[in-house]
């Protein structure tokens, strides 16, 4: 390695050594990613050798993970790392010590449980409700295809669906009739068909219900019978990608410049409610999220909590 130079060759060098003639014969790895597994490892070397660890079986976990440390705040002197390339390095220095152990140069693993750090979700950022309002009134005209865009975006923005389940509705999950304590109520399938009722407000109720009476029969005309209630122009159920450049174009006519996605309508939906005053638990449970429909306080949200923190909340509920 360049660095060995500089040190003297310990028996830690050796071992990254034989583990990178390992993996360049059984991985037959590009050249780039041999570069990279050497950079990596070379850094762990000089690390160790500031600590005086010279051998293999002297590194401990407390080293290991004191090296990760290093790794995102550049404490051993060389520049401190972005999440994934970090992630990068400790992935190598993971398969060094599983290597070492295996070929029984050291007697465990001391990496085994230091995990790569994970890079954070980003999730979309909110458009504001004006943003929206635009988009909303850019999408559709007078005609088949055109009800139904303006349907499909009212029906994203005003009950905060994945992509996927609305495209997945079928007619018989919509009930366009308002209860009298609110907004009426549509049947959603989320992830692991785990079903969960959502209020549709009166903007999205009159978009879907004119898409109804006025679009869906002609498109459904020209095809076999689909269930579907948002059709494509051959009839059939429409798909995501249909979806997101119905979106993309109506977001184009409202000259909004943001980049947005069907799930920014869906993070849109979450903080707005939060703004207007919606309790984070309900918003949850609108939203459908695995990791607290499973928790017991939110099984008590029942639908008519439902239909009025949505109508109090919702820049779209009522009207």
């Amino acid at each position: 390695m360049a660095e060995a130079a500089t040190r003297p060759v310990t028996g830690v060098d050796r071992g990254i050594t034989d583990y990178l003639q390992h993996v360049g014969v059984e991985r037959g790895l590009a050249a780039n990613t041999m570069a990279a597994y050497r950079r990596d490892l070379s850094r762990y070397a000089n690390f160790l050798a500031g600590l005086g660890v010279a051998e293999p079986g002297d590194i401990t976990r407390r080293h290991v993970t004191a090296f990760v440390q290093a790794l995102s705040e550049g404490s051993d002197g060389a520049s401190a790392l972005a999440v994934r390339s970090a992630a990068r390095t400790v992935v190598a220095v993971r398969g060094l010590h599983k290597f070492w152990a295996l070929e029984g140069i050291t007697g465990s693993d001391p990496a085994s449980e230091v995990h790569p750090p994970m890079p954070g979700k980003r999730l979309p950022k909110a458009i504001s409700v004006d943003e929206v309002t635009r988009i909303l009134e850019a999408a559709g005209t007078d005609t088949a295809t055109g009800l139904r865009d303006r349907a499909l975006l009212e029906f994203l923005y005003s009950t905060g669906a994945r992509i996927s389940e609305a495209v997945g509705l079928d007619v018989d999950d919509v009930s366009l009739e308002e209860s009298g304590s609110g907004p009426a109520i549509v049947r959603l399938f989320g992830k692991g068909s785990k079903e969960r009722l959502v209020p549709l407000g009166s903007y999205g109720a009159r978009a879907v219900g004119a898409y109804v009476v006025r679009g869906r029969p002609l498109l459904a005309s020209k095809g076999k019978g689909t269930p579907a209630l948002f059709l494509n122009a051959r009839g059939g159920r429409i798909s995501r990608q249909s979806a997101w450049t119905i979106l993309k174009t109506a977001a184009e006519k409202a000259q909004i410049t943001k980049d947005v996605s069907p799930h920014t309508l869906r993070h849109s939906f979450a903080t707005h409610l939060l703004e207007g005053g919606a309790d984070v638990r309900v918003v949850q449970e609108l939203l459908g999220h695995a990791s607290v429909t499973t928790t017991q306080v939110y099984t008590l949200v029942t639908a008519d909590t439902l239909r009025e923190v949505y109508a109090a909340a919702h820049p779209r509920a009522l009207g």
